[in-house]
């Protein structure tokens, strides 16, 4: 009896590590690509041309394995030193977007193998961006930061398209300087500033000047035209108007040998 029961409990585990293996081997045969990815198929070691899609996908359980590649747009950030055309020190952060072609998956990892980020992108960015930034002064640098950006994604575009790999967008998050260089800054800024108000301050001074003599042109011309027109106005008959009106009747009480009597006219 339990000779029977042994080989009933023997059965049992056996079928038991049966379908275990079987659920191993199903496990192992089976593969799934996540969204946004692709699969690079590895027989013994060896690179398989073509990838696998999105989705669910049978291979050769043991001898094969897949590699998942992101093909989605993945954020890089780089920490860098370059010297701009005036050989100033400038310490740049780039924030760079890239993704992987999916065609070129396969051939991507075959020849760079998974750090493709390590082997080609950081070093590329690190060249490209010597070769911009000695294009402009440090000033220049900061006051370009669109024209370095394109130049960039040009540039690292021109290296790594070959390799499938391509550049969206980069972003300069910070341009840093020595000290030194940004109390120069400084200094030509305070000085600029006080010129620009130095001459504003004599623009203004003109100005009012200029202000000041038209206005005292328009008054003399006015006081001369008035003058004028009272000049004018004053003829004969005006005078001599003016004169009986303030005349009492009178005339002189004592005249000397040399008085001469003239009328309002001047006549004598």
């Amino acid at each position: 009896m339990e000779q029977v029961n042994g080989k009933k409990i023997g059965k049992i585990i056996a079928i038991i590590l049966a379908a275990l293996v079987v659920v191993f081997v199903a496990v192992n045969c089976l593969v799934v690509v996540d969204a946004g990815h692709t699969g690079v198929i590895v027989t013994l070691g060896k690179v398989n041309e073509g990838v696998l899609t999105e989705g669910l996908h049978v291979k050769a359980p043991f001898v094969q394995k897949v590699v998942k590649i992101d093909n989605r747009i993945v954020k890089l950030e780089v920490d860098t030193e370059a010297f701009s055309k005036d050989l100033q020190t400038v310490s740049t952060t780039l924030a760079i977007n890239y993704r992987v072609d999916s065609a070129k998956s396969y051939s991507l990892y075959k020849n760079i193998g998974a750090s493709y980020e390590e082997v080609l992108v950081t070093p590329a960015v690190n060249e490209v961006l010597k070769a911009i930034t000695a294009k402009y002064t440090a000033e220049e640098s900061v006051t370009n930061r669109s024209l370095i950006s394109d130049g960039l994604v040009e540039g690292l575009n021109d290296k790594l398209n070959a390799s499938g790999l391509y550049v969206t967008d980069v972003n300069i998050i910070n341009f840093d300087f020595s000290e030194a260089f940004i109390n120069a800054i400084e200094e030509k800024q305070v000085a600029q500033q006080k010129l620009l108000k130095a001459e504003t301050e004599k623009q203004t001074a003109i100005t009012n000047a200029e202000a000041e003599a038209e206005a005292t042109m328009i008054k003399a011309k006015a006081e001369a035209e008035a003058n004028n027109k009272i000049k004018a106005s004053l003829n004969e008959n005006v005078l001599t108007s003016k004169f009986y009106e303030k005349w009492n009747g009178e005339l002189p009480q004592a005249m000397g040998s040399d008085t001469v009597i003239t009328d309002i006219s001047g006549n004598e």
